[in-house]
């Protein structure tokens, strides 16, 4: 394999006068590492995009925007932010489907240095509200779903704007997203003139949090950026050794990419990952109404699709339809898994039965916009069970419990630090500090990293099932599952699973003379928590949990006990 071609592409591209130069710049007193020639912010992204003006940018169904339709309506919209005193500084969210209006909020909001606060569409009210709550944010932009769960908040915030989204009529209150990108249709609107601060939140993206409430995760400017560099980076380095260890020449005529977006905008991998990359090169964002392997196949045959991501359970399903074998796959160049550890089966799979794309994936946290690691190719046929290399923007290191740095090739914590870490999470200090040490991200992930550079991950350290790419936190559900008046004890841990990686299970045990079932208890979590945070296994234990000397459930040994009953029934 070409690893040694693989480390003289690195030291030539990131090397004095090479396109990813890195350097060292300083961030509120932290050095770290960053691209010399990267944009300065996001704001110059969108900006140079107008030179694909006649390419179509946002396919949905039937419909498709040109990028010079799609700024004129981003032109539209921050016009209308500033004409309600919207300013830099300000936050606006977003509570939708994959819709293209998604994207061209998104847009218009990054490019006035308006926050975007992307709101989990599987929230609940109860969710919803607290995420107002906690972001605070000027105006809201929602589709009508997401309205009818708005309108079930007891205590709506005041003063905030609602805007709807393809809404089937007009609502009292409701300013209708038609008539903000009016100006765009008639007389036309100019984008607001705003300089960018680097270091300003771009977006607040949330994660579960580990004391039962979501954290909103500061994601800058330059950390975005950054991140989309660091995947540009890959994608360059990766060709550049091969090229070098093969003699192949590159393609004359790379085709422009055309990417179909699986996972919600809410995530990075979706808007901080293929949104951003496909931008940039002035490519074709197609989007989906709801994930369906068939109406994937489809897509991918009409609209001639270069790349599909997601979580590695949408891959999985792709090859395995029944349609698979008699769909026009051919202009796929490149299968991604992210979100979750893509299974080295299934690397082997897509290299095998998908004849002109080759498996990739990427290792990354919210905390991090975007991606850690990347690798791709021959490089992950090669490792399929690695995350690939550090991005050269990040320094990485495995700690033990003390944070002191392992021996190479030893297990430890894997920590990160460079130019795409958040700056912290909103209103929450302490987490902030938990989270980050003197610019060093705890991933909270297991790793170890082998004499290539390439990190395996390991384990996790953090309570968490991973849910077919969504983080779920043990202790908020078992937060959900307490308040249950007849719940005296309970235990989450994930569960095996073969489609979604892991489910969720728990172990309850009720107060004495308390009766419950497990539909009970699905059906009251229900309403507290999104629907895939409920749990899929439930035990009722006779006796109580077993605990550690310090009280603490032994979590492990009861998913591996139960998971196995269950395994064997």
């Amino acid at each position: 394999m070409h690893y040694a071609e693989l480390a003289k592409a690195r030291d030539e591209l990131t090397g004095p006068g090479g396109a990813f130069e890195i350097v060292t710049i300083d961030i509120n007193g932290i050095p770290v590492r960053a691209y010399r020639n990267a944009l300065p912010d996001v704001r110059a992204l969108w900006q140079s995009t107008r030179a694909f003006a006649d390419r179509t940018y946002l396919v949905y169904g039937d419909e498709r925007l040109t990028y010079a339709e799609a700024h004129a309506r981003v032109d539209a919209i921050a016009a209308w932010l500033a004409a309600q005193g919207i300013n830099p500084g300000d936050r606006v969210a977003i509570a939708m489907r994959n819709y293209p209006e998604w994207m061209l909020i998104y847009w218009a909001c990054v490019s006035c240095q308006i926050a975007v606060v992307g709101m989990n569409a599987w929230w609940t009210a109860e969710e919803m509200a607290y995420g107002l709550g906690d972001a605070a944010p000027r105006a809201l932009f929602l589709d009508a779903e997401r309205l009818d769960r708005y309108r079930e908040i007891a205590a709506q915030p005041a003063g905030l704007m609602l805007v709807g989204v393809r809404l089937p009529a007009p609502e009292p209150g409701v300013t209708s997203f038609t008539d903000v990108i009016a100006q765009a249709v008639t007389a036309g609107a100019t984008m607001p003139e705003v300089a960018i601060d680097p270091d300003a939140d771009a977006c607040i993206f949330y994660t579960s949090g580990t004391t039962g409430f979501p954290k909103g995760a500061q994601l800058t400017h330059r950390g975005c950026i950054t991140n989309l560099y660091n995947m540009l980076y890959a994608a360059a380095s990766t060709a550049l050794a091969v090229q070098r260890a093969t003699g192949a020449a590159p393609p004359a005529n790379p085709p422009v990419p055309v990417s179909l977006l699986t996972t919600p905008l809410f995530h990075v991998t979706a808007n901080n990952c293929g949104a951003y990359a496909t931008t940039a090169a002035g490519g074709t964002i197609v989007l989906m109404y709801r994930w369906d392997a068939g109406e994937a196949l489809r897509i991918i045959a009409q609209e001639r699709v270069t790349s599909i991501g997601g979580v590695p359970v949408m891959a999985r399903e792709v090859i395995n339809h029944p349609d698979f074998a008699t769909t026009d796959v051919s202009s796929l160049t490149a299968m991604s898994g992210g979100g979750a550890q893509v299974p080295p089966d299934l690397v082997h799979k897509i290299e095998a039965k998908v004849a002109s794309a080759r498996p990739s994936t990427g290792y990354g946290m919210t905390e991090t916009c975007g991606i850690i690691t990347s690798v791709s190719g021959d490089f992950f046929v090669d490792k399929p069970d690695s995350a690939g290399p550090a991005m050269p923007s990040y320094e990485a290191k495995c700690v033990d419990d003390a944070g002191n740095t392992v021996a190479a090739g030893d297990i430890g914590e894997l920590w990160v630090r460079g130019a795409a870490i958040i700056k912290g999470y909103i209103n929450r200090p302490e987490a902030t500090a938990a989270a980050i040490t003197d610019g060093w991200l705890h991933t909270g992930d297991i790793a170890r990293i082998d004499e290539d550079g390439f990190i395996f991950i390991v384990d996790r350290k953090k309570d968490m099932v991973l849910r077919g790419g969504e983080n779920v936190y043990c202790a908020e559900v078992e937060a959900a599952i307490y308040r249950h008046p007849a719940v005296a004890e309970c235990c989450v841990f994930g569960v095996p699973d073969q489609r979604l990686g892991e489910e969720v299970g728990v172990a309850v045990v009720l107060k004495p003379g308390e009766r419950l079932d497990d539909a009970g208890l699905r059906s009251f979590c229900g309403g507290l928590i999104s629907n895939y945070k409920v749990p899929r296994h439930v035990w009722f234990m006779p006796e109580p949990l077993p605990r550690n000397a310090s009280g603490k459930f032994l979590r492990r040994e009861l998913r591996d006990r139960l998971s196995k009953d269950l395994a064997t029934a």
